[in-house]
């Protein structure tokens, strides 16, 4: 999978720092991206200047309801179209997400909302955030996860009495434990863990922290990289359930075993889409 992040030494020591207990039992966490940065919020292009030369444009379609080519779309900001993108929060929640998900052993939430500046059918909206829900697991207690994209930030009242002024990053996340906080990967209040030692490493370390050679390492010898299709899946799935929950408006509560959304038809459209003729599965 993409979200090379999963093959660095630093994310693995923080996933053993959340599980060894140095922050207590999480409860909340919040993740921020700078994204998009590409347009949203806009309605589609009424212009048709010819495809490139260079470019099989129905090809480049493939599943998706036929449109004229545009650059609007591609190359790069496909992104933020419904039809063929994402949007913010499916473009970075992958790379994002399984850090929180390995270190507090998340599955499917229990419930997914959102609010934002809204959309037209077309392009995924500005701004938005969108929470988690999760369940207790054994004895670790349930989680609130919060994403903000577009310019939203974790509000300043959470934060103030921490950073003292600090500025809060473009992108950033931030565990909540009734021990301590971990933002960007520091512990909060510093003064707190000023001894702090981290304890002797849990978790393999990919070869020279490279994403790839983890993978070549699987090949030839099996083993499991840290985030293999199984776990990179599933991953995949709760957050585009967050898209679920933006493009219906709707609360989420989300049936795994039926792929679909409790008491929401609406749902069914963005978990199940229909592909153009020829594209069929």
């Amino acid at each position: 999978m993409g979200n090379q992040g999963m093959g660095s030494s630093g994310t693995r020591q923080l996933i053993e720092i959340i599980r060894s207990g140095a922050i207590g039992n999480v409860r909340e966490v919040h993740l921020w991206t700078d994204r998009p940065i590409w347009p949203q919020g806009i309605d589609r292009p009424k212009d048709t200047p010819p495809v490139p030369q260079n470019l099989d444009w129905d090809l480049w379609i493939g599943p998706a309801p036929y449109r004229p080519y545009h650059p609007a779309y591609h190359p790069f900001r496909w992104r933020g179209w419904i039809d063929f993108g994402t949007g913010a929060l499916g473009d970075i929640g992958c790379h994002v997400f399984p850090l929180p998900f390995l270190a507090l052993d998340l599955g499917y939430p229990t419930w997914v909302q959102a609010i934002s500046s809204g959309h037209n059918n077309e392009t995924y909206p500005r701004w938005s955030i969108v929470q988690y829900e999760f369940p207790a697991r054994g004895n670790l207690p349930p989680v609130r996860l919060t994403w903000y994209d577009g310019g939203q930030r974790p509000s300043t009242d959470l934060l103030k009495d921490l950073l003292k002024g600090e500025t809060i990053p473009d992108n950033g996340h931030l565990f909540i434990g009734d021990k301590g906080v971990l933002f960007n990967g520091r512990f909060l209040p510093a003064d707190q863990f000023k001894d702090y030692q981290p304890t002797a490493p849990t978790l393999p370390r990919a070869p020279q922290d490279n994403h790839y050679l983890e993978w070549v390492q699987a090949c030839k010898t099996g083993s499991p990289t840290m985030s293999n299709f199984e776990f990179a899946g599933l991953v995949t799935e709760v957050v585009l359930l967050g898209n679920v929950a933006l493009l219906t408006g709707e609360k989420i509560e989300f049936d795994p075993a039926t792929m679909k959304a409790k008491g929401c038809p609406e749902a069914e459209r963005y978990i199940r889409r229909e592909y153009r003729k020829g594209w069929s599965l």
